[in-house]
């Protein structure tokens, strides 16, 4: 058994500090992909987050949306709720205190049991819209409404109610019994709410997980105005001035932007990852991987979970992605890209192919040691019914997706402040880097090109390289201006992505007497040499022109003393002075 002979396991609890991990089944085996509270934490390790439900109640509000990344615990966290506060059917009586789950976690206790009278004492709304993504409105309205009926059904005792009216059950039963295929009133949340209050003489608790993803799919399909007039009717119906309604909580990964579906729900208190309520709630903190590692057996791990899975901020709070966390453990302790691999990425390809300059820099900025752009954030986000998003709107939504972090949280709602924002570990930036790679080898022709063009250039064979790079211009001429010497610089700057063992490219960056333009250093162990390039550029130049501009350019490497100090062993650098003109380019070099 390990650690769980240790006194800081005892009764399916692991208690370390203030952090508790549940595994009631003792097996150590971690919920991939379960997010089924009820399940989860019968048969698996689980780390108490029910301090949440405290967090609702102190914040007074009457309706929550709670917009965070995809997979950092959202759907777990909603289910749980759900567990803790839906009282037991009439014919189901419930179980006594000391045999409920909740009695062995921290909101058990919290505040000397002040908040065990919520515990199983509200009927409950509970729908999901993760499985809504249609192409049609016809088809997304239809999800929709499909997992509106099969909530219906899940309190179908409501069609025998005596509490309701004949009218009342045969309204109940005509929503419950069309299974989707007929369009139901918009009002049907409103109503379900309505009539459970009336069974149950008890306000309902109403929780919508993923509300946006009908929103981003209608977004991505152009239906956006149809499905965000839906939403708008069909939430602020239920979540404004309903005297059947205890409290609503919603969770999702965008904000939509109160211009569309939330123009009339000024109750709504929206809490993202730049607000300090509840930032330890979602996603995992240093305390609780330090527990988790220790029940795991795993705590020699830490620092390559922390570099590669580490480094979100929410609020005041460092944060660990969960998935990723809980698919390294569970994967032996292999460092792997886990969460970057669960969707398409396509906000973060979004950047990536972006042909202005300006984004471009900003994009290679990011990536660089340390690197930060300065942007506002405005996460009332309109998705745009168009196939490019504005470039403002594209960091806010970036950073709610979880591309970018920033440790600059205050005045959460000013959407002046331009905030630092940082790629937050080593998993992300493996993904930017992969959206750069792909991006550059369709520049370049395929693959194979852009590899072609990486041996030349490590092997110093200035005519290949200059061959090479001809190629790719000729083939790139629709992506790039080339009309100045930035945009060959951005040229070459990301074909240098990818290199086998090679550290991204660093550009523009102080060194000897002056600025290089280029450096690629060799990993660490890599007995490779460091490449410094220096780019000229030339309108309507001859190739003997061109070739004179190469060495120049050379000649200012020698000059300013552009070599790092950090660069070691025998030759250990490669010197290129590239100019070009067009789609004519010559090279040189030296070591």
């Amino acid at each position: 058994m390990g650690i769980r002979k240790d006194s800081l396991y005892r009764d399916g609890v692991f208690r370390m500090g203030n952090v508790r991990v549940l595994d009631l089944s003792g097996s150590r085996t971690l919920p991939l992909g379960n997010s089924d509270f009820r399940s989860a934490v019968r048969d698996s390790v689980v780390v108490d987050k029910s301090l949440l439900v405290a967090d609702l109640f102190r914040s007074g509000s009457k309706a929550t949306l709670f917009c965070r990344p995809r997979r950092f615990g959202k759907s777990l966290n909603l289910s749980m709720l759900h567990c803790y506060f839906e009282m037991a059917p009439a014919d189901s009586p419930a179980e006594a205190p000391e045999n409920d789950v909740f009695a062995s976690m921290a909101i058990w206790d919290e505040d000397a049991g002040a908040f065990r009278k919520h515990h199983r004492a509200y009927p409950v709304i509970h729908l999901s819209f993760n499985n809504t993504k249609a192409q049609t409105w016809y088809e997304g309205r239809r999800s929709i409404e499909e997992n509106i009926v099969g909530e219906y059904l899940r309190h179908g005792y409501l069609a025998e109610s005596t509490a309701l009216s004949q009218e009342e059950r045969a309204l109940f039963s005509r929503i419950a019994g069309s299974h989707g295929e007929d369009e139901l009133p918009t009002n049907s949340l409103l109503l379900l709410s309505r009539l459970l209050f009336q069974h149950h003489g008890q306000r309902t608790v109403i929780l919508i997980d993923e509300y946006d993803a009908p929103v981003m799919s209608a977004s991505a399909n152009h239906y956006y105005r149809e499905a965000v007039t839906f939403m708008k009717m069909w939430l602020t119906g239920a979540l404004k001035d309903n005297s059947a309604l205890a409290f609503a909580v919603l969770t999702g990964v965008q904000r939509i932007s109160k211009e569309s579906i939330f123009s009339d729900l000024n109750n709504l208190d929206v809490n993202t990852s730049l607000n300090v309520l509840s930032d330890e709630r979602y996603g995992f903190t240093g305390d609780e991987i330090t527990a988790l590692a220790a029940y795991l057996d795993a705590s020699a791990a830490i620092d390559e979970v922390r570099a590669w899975y580490d480094g979100y901020r929410f609020g005041n709070v460092d944060v660990y992605n969960p998935w990723s966390v809980v698919n390294y453990f569970q994967k032996g302790c292999v460092a792997d890209v886990y969460w970057g691999n669960t969707s398409s990425n396509s906000v973060l390809g979004d950047l990536v192919r972006r042909r202005d300059a300006a984004t471009e820099q900003k994009l290679y900025a990011l990536m660089e040691p340390g690197g930060v752009v300065r942007e506002p954030l405005n996460l009332s986000v309109v998705f745009p019914d168009e196939s490019e998003v504005a470039p403002g709107a594209l960091w806010s939504m970036l950073y709610l997706a979880g591309y970018l972090t920033t440790n600059d949280i205050e005045t959460p709602n000013n959407t002046r402040i331009r905030r630092a924002l940082r790629i937050p570990n080593a998993e992300i930036r493996e993904l930017y880097r992969t959206e750069i790679i792909e991006r550059f080898s369709s520049i370049a022709g395929s693959r194979d090109r852009l590899f072609a063009f990486h041996e030349a250039l490590t092997a110093g064979d200035a005519a290949a390289v200059a061959h090479e790079l001809e190629n790719i211009l000729l083939y790139s001429a629709s992506f790039f201006d080339l009309a100045s010497e930035n945009s060959y610089h951005m040229l070459v700057l990301g074909l240098l992505f990818g290199m086998e063992g090679y550290q991204d490219p660093l550009s523009n960056r102080e060194s000897g007497r002056g600025r290089f333009d280029i450096c690629v250093l060799p990993q660490a162990g890599q007995e490779r040499p460091t490449i410094i390039l220096e780019l000229k550029f030339a309108k309507k130049a001859d190739r003997n022109a061109l070739e004179s501009l190469a060495r120049s350019a050379l000649e200012q490497i020698e000059d300013k003393a552009y070599v790092p100090q950090t660069t070691q062993g025998p030759d250990p650098v490669l010197r290129y002075g590239i100019a070009a003109s067009g789609k004519t380019v010559a090279v040189a070099v030296r070591r």
